[in-house]
């Protein structure tokens, strides 16, 4: 494990008075809290352990913990103990600027080396610049970075691990990466790929009871996710999502979630795609609740003005796609939403995160989750071992592929055949093994497997003939039923499987007749 060496020598680039008279322009700086004080000694420590050039440190600490404010003070006691130059690379323009900030206060005079930068004069003697990765790899091609000058690089949201290439261009420089969740949604990227150690941060729950974060009530609906699929990325596609979460049942639940749990709150809602999104604008304003949409095509100045009028407005609700994750901080958000299902632990913090900053009067938040986000991941207050998954990213690989795996997939045209049905699926042997344990006929799974797709036949339709015309689109998925019908018996032969398959399509008909008369009386 490599440290850098404490030197006296300045390699050129700023004089020391110029690094006293920086880091005495202060403004209003914030002190850091016990734990934060006790990580950046920490950090320094582990620094100071070793005489070799250059280390590789992760860090974690929750969302809301103030991971930024800590590395602003580990950047300003570098700069003023080693006289080396510093770097904080982010991966969004939102996080250029609110990093920026967070330097300033804690006194440290920084550049932001963004796309309009073309050249850094000389009489510039900035020694703490803020880049995004492309931008600064563009800029040390052009020769505008020595890299031999920065002793010392801060990866924001360094989970994303995208910056390995680049970092390496710096052969002198220490590395220390900042996260809430110290794992790599690329199996083929893992984080003790590149860290050498990992440095665990204050818990959730810790940071809650002890009054600096505020704490969730959870809400939460059991959903069926079956039509969703996974990409390329390995998290749930967009376009399968957006045939759920689009959906009129799933809208109705929506709202009805909004109005039983968050009514009047300042509201974010989370979704995995602008479809999704502009729905729930649609519905929502119908209804006339104050609401507004943002996503990744939002113009800078619409997205202004909207996050200004989501700050002033009382029990505004703001729904979003892929932009209020990361670099967006109200801690007045009351409530939060999850109206989408992902595999990411670390989208799933960073969602919950944003209701949990803490106020005077706000030591709790409200928090719906409308894709069994927390069956996947647990509780988010929940305990984590981040040692055991930093050190076996593959073991929490692969628990993930299994919990995502046992979601069975079905036709996605079920979804938009039966839109108005929030179940489409039965578990034939979970419910077999119910009755036995009841001390009931077994035989009444086939019942009940019959009685769930008459309701899908009514709820989507308008009168009988309707109704018995969706039968069809069933075929499929009372063949699979029937199979696992057939193997809770045992042996069975095929002509029993093809007489239970004839009896159960009989049954359904007539049950479809019967209670739609019934409805009709």
């Amino acid at each position: 494990m490599d440290t850098v060496k404490h030197s006296d020598s300045i390699l050129g680039f700023i004089s020391m008075k110029c690094i006293n008279t920086s880091t005495k322009k202060k403004s209003a700086s914030r002190t850091p809290y016990y734990f934060q004080q006790n990580d950046i000694d920490l950090l320094f420590g582990k620094l100071a352990a070793d005489t070799r050039d250059k280390r590789r440190i992760l860090y974690q600490l929750p969302t809301g913990g103030g991971k930024t404010l800590i590395f602003s003070e580990i950047a300003k006691r570098y700069i003023e103990e080693h006289q080396k130059k510093v770097i904080v690379l982010t991966h969004r323009t939102e996080l250029c600027a609110q990093t920026t900030r967070a330097l300033k206060e804690s006194g440290v005079v920084n550049k932001v080396i963004n796309s309009k930068v073309k050249r850094i004069p000389k009489k510039d003697l900035f020694h703490c610049f803020v880049a995004m990765v492309e931008t600064l790899n563009n800029r040390i091609d052009e020769g505008m970075i020595n890299t031999h000058e920065v002793g010392l690089i801060i990866v924001d949201e360094a989970h994303h691990n995208s910056f390995q290439k680049l970092l390496d261009r710096f052969e002198n420089a220490t590395v220390i990466g900042v996260t809430a969740t110290p794992f790599s949604s690329d199996v083929n990227l893992p984080m003790n790929g590149f860290y050498e150690e990992l440095v665990v941060g204050a818990p959730i729950a810790q940071l809650i009871n002890e009054g600096f974060l505020a704490k969730p009530k959870y809400h939460g609906y059991d959903v069926e996710l079956n039509s969703l699929q996974t990409g390329s990325n390995g998290d749930f596609t967009i376009s399968t999502s957006d045939m759920l979460f689009g959906s009129d049942a799933m809208l109705d639940l929506l709202l009805h979630a909004y109005q039983s749990h968050a009514l009047k709150k300042k509201t974010l809602i989370f979704n995995n795609g602008i479809f999704t999104s502009r729905r729930v604008l649609e519905v929502f304003e119908a209804a006339g609740y104050p609401i507004r949409h943002l996503d990744n095509k939002t113009s800078s100045a619409e997205r202004e003005e909207i996050l200004k009028w989501y700050r002033k407005t009382k029990g505004a609700i703001l729904t979003s796609v892929s932009i209020l994750t990361t670099g967006f901080d109200e801690p007045k958000t009351q409530a939060v939403i999850l109206y989408r299902a992902t595999t990411s632990i670390t989208l799933y913090h960073q969602m919950v995160g944003r209701g949990a900053r803490r106020l005077p009067k706000k030591a709790t938040f409200t928090l719906v989750d409308l894709g069994n986000n927390a069956d996947r991941f647990g509780n988010w207050d929940a305990e984590i071992d981040w040692q055991h998954v930093f050190e076996n990213p593959d073991i929490y690989h692969e628990s993930m592929k299994h919990t995502v795996s046992n979601i069975r997939q079905i036709d996605p045209e079920m979804r938009t055949r039966f839109p108005n049905s929030l179940e489409t699926s039965f578990d034939m042997l979970s419910a077999y093994q119910a009755l036995i344990a009841a001390d009931e006929k077994p035989k009444n799974a086939i019942r009940d497997s019959i009685r769930q797709h008459a309701s899908m036949c009514l709820e989507n339709s308008e009168n009988t003939t309707e109704a018995l015309q969706l039968v069809e689109y069933l075929h499929a998925e009372i063949n699979i039923r029937i199979r696992e019908y057939a193997k809770c018996l045992g042996n069975v032969t095929k002509n029993y499987r093809e007489w239970l398959r004839e009896d159960y399509l009989n049954r359904l008909q007539q049950m479809i007749r019967r209670l739609k008369g019934k409805l009709a009386g």
